[in-house]
């Protein structure tokens, strides 16, 4: 990667720090206090994930879906090889087959757009990079000991989730006594693992896992003490769209849950959320937008007829 395609944009979360993950893109027009909410749009290549169910698994699927993200006003693409939940491994040069093609396609299409690559795999995520990947999104809170030390070498930032079982290895009743400091724990100590790696502090998100080995209950919980994570003074991604906790919640299957996504991305949001993963990026960043507006982090757009 060039370093003059990287953003000169910062995020400021809940209370304070920034993220420096932006590089060179400036996919929008900011605020002038630059204090705003990134979505970005999920692409799976995959034939088993939970909402797409295949409908992305083809490099041409995948890549019109990470473009019609884009057009949809996403700031980061992320995209998967591998699912989170459980199953047969899949060996590593076949994930470097499924997401590298679409993250060079992606390059080249949507040079204003941030690219992240959804794995756990040092060598993915060496991969990735050199094809103009920004982010690395590690679902498992760097199992692979070799991560940290492969990003750092780089100028890509780093996504560090809460979970619990070891990859692809189903965790079916996971115990906390309190689960919303022990996911902040959790959290701090692979921060600290990574700032030993050398990744700089600005280039550091942090995710609380919803659902990755939580039940429902344990995910509302962490949803009700989401201050906490962004006390970490690292920018929080949420994952929540379309999971189980809000099928859960609402007795919802995934293709009727976006209300209840919008209506949680709203949530943490308000309480220090900086990234939001979804599968609707439209009508998650219409939303962002209002709560940007009323916040006064961006200016409304004006007035489409005058009132008389």
């Amino acid at each position: 990667m060039t370093q003059d395609r990287r953003p000169d944009v910062t995020v400021v979360p809940a209370p304070a720090p920034t993220l420096d993950l932006l590089g060179p893109l400036r996919p929008r027009p900011l605020p002038p206090t630059d204090r705003r909410v990134l979505v970005m749009g999920i692409v799976n290549r995959t034939p088993d994930s939970f909402f797409d169910q295949g409908r992305t698994d083809s490099l041409e699927k995948a890549v019109a879906a990470g473009l019609a993200a884009g057009a949809a006003g996403a700031d980061l693409v992320d995209v998967g090889g591998v699912k989170f939940a459980p199953g047969e491994p899949v060996p590593v040069a076949e994930e470097i087959d499924r997401v590298v093609p679409v993250l060079e396609r992606l390059r080249r299409e949507l040079p204003h757009v941030l690219l992240s690559v959804d794995t756990f795999h040092a060598d993915v995520a060496e991969a990735a990079i050199a094809v103009g990947a920004d982010l690395i999104n590690d679902t498992t809170g760097l199992s692979d000991p070799r991560l940290a030390g492969v990003v750092a070498r780089t100028d890509a930032s780093l996504v560090i989730t809460h979970s619990l079982a070891e990859p692809r290895r189903a965790h079916p009743h996971p115990v906390y006594g309190d689960v919303v400091a022990e996911v902040r724990e959790f959290l701090a100590v692979r921060v600290e693992q990574a700032l030993a790696a050398g990744i700089a502090p600005g280039r550091i998100v942090v995710d609380p896992g919803p659902d990755l080995n939580k039940s429902t209950v344990q995910t509302l919980e962490v949803l009700r003490g989401w201050e906490r994570f962004a006390d970490l003074g690292h920018p929080v991604l949420a994952a929540l769209s379309r999971k189980d906790v809000i099928g859960e919640s609402l007795g919802l299957p995934a293709a009727e849950r976006l209300e209840g996504s919008l209506a949680s991305a709203a949530w943490v949001i308000e309480r220090g959320a900086r990234l939001l993963r979804v599968h609707d990026v439209a009508a998650t960043v219409r939303l962002v937008r209002m709560l940007e507006v009323i916040r006064g982090w961006r200016d409304p757009e004006g007035p489409l007829v005058h009132n008389v």
